[in-house]
């Protein structure tokens, strides 16, 4: 149940804006293993003066922010930021640079889900330690 914040500048078309979004979820699924229909995701666009990031990425910067169960491994991390970066230079022609990726490990106990019970007390469905 990843939460996924994307942030971009605005001026993308909604194409761009659907495969970004798709990419984003298809490397959470091939790398950590997320079920194909658990998708939360929010795409924010900015002007460009309220989205500001050092003069080495280009207008085409990306970041992602992705809030995760605790649970996965550094090496599913690394493989999740290599497939993403890799996923969106190859989608939208994006400069590997200019992808910027943070994750948060986020304890079970600290997300209400299923009408507001603990995540620790549920039964997911899936593997978190991958």
């Amino acid at each position: 149940m990843p939460q996924v914040t994307i942030s971009i500048r605005k001026g993308k078309d909604s194409n761009y804006r659907k495969t970004l979004l798709d990419a984003v979820h298809e490397a959470l699924v091939l790398s950590l293993k997320v079920p194909q229909d658990d998708r939360f995701q929010r795409l924010l666009e900015f002007d460009s003066e309220h989205f500001e990031f050092p003069p080495h990425y280009t207008e085409d910067h990306v970041t992602v922010e992705i809030k995760l169960f605790e649970g996965r491994s550094l090496n599913a991390k690394r493989t999740l930021y290599k497939t993403l970066v890799d996923t969106l230079h190859q989608r939208l022609g994006l400069a590997r640079a200019d992808v910027f990726i943070v994750v948060q490990d986020i304890p079970l106990d600290n997300w209400g889900i299923r009408g507001g019970i603990p995540a620790s007390e549920v039964d997911l469905g899936f593997k978190i330690d991958v």
